[in-house]
């Protein structure tokens, strides 16, 4: 089975350079296909704190994706472990994820802060935050995987 996806949009601006640390403060732009929408797409979205903002790793090679198990980010002193149990770029379909600060809409542009990912990566999709789908009851994850976050954002 195959999936054909269109983009709803792309990242306009913010960082160019895809690296791993640093995203808290970045600030872009997600503009959407004025052939395919008009501002009523984004009509409500200002109202809501965050927006989850699902994008597409374009700029990863077939030769970089993982399907196995590896390092995060090439560190040994972490734990092998498998490419679902971590999230970087070098996904097998190349999805991203990211919940980012929604700054302001304006008509087909919606300006985000800590969105990870660069200028020109296609968007597939936006939805708000809502506290209702937030994970419910106590989370856990490993050590290695909070020192990870520690200088991400």
């Amino acid at each position: 089975m195959s999936i054909i996806m269109t983009p709803i949009g792309r990242v306009q601006g913010g960082r160019d350079i895809p690296e791993d640390d640093d995203w808290g403060k970045s600030r872009a732009k997600i503009v959407l296909d004025p052939t395919r929408f008009d501002a009523e797409a984004l009509m409500g979205l200002e109202t809501f704190s965050h927006a989850e903002v699902v994008y597409v790793f374009d700029k990863v090679t077939d030769d970089q994706i993982v399907t196995g198990a590896r390092h995060p980010r090439g560190n040994k002193a972490w734990p092998k472990i498998g490419i679902f149990a971590q999230r970087g770029k070098n996904r097998p379909n190349r999805i991203g994820v990211t919940v980012c600060r929604v700054v302001a809409v304006d008509g087909l542009s919606l300006e985000v802060e800590g969105l990870d990912a660069i200028d020109g990566t296609p968007v597939l999709d936006i939805k708000p935050v809502m506290s209702g789908f937030s994970p419910r009851g106590p989370h856990r994850e490993p050590d290695w995987a909070r020192e990870i976050m520690e200088k991400y954002w």
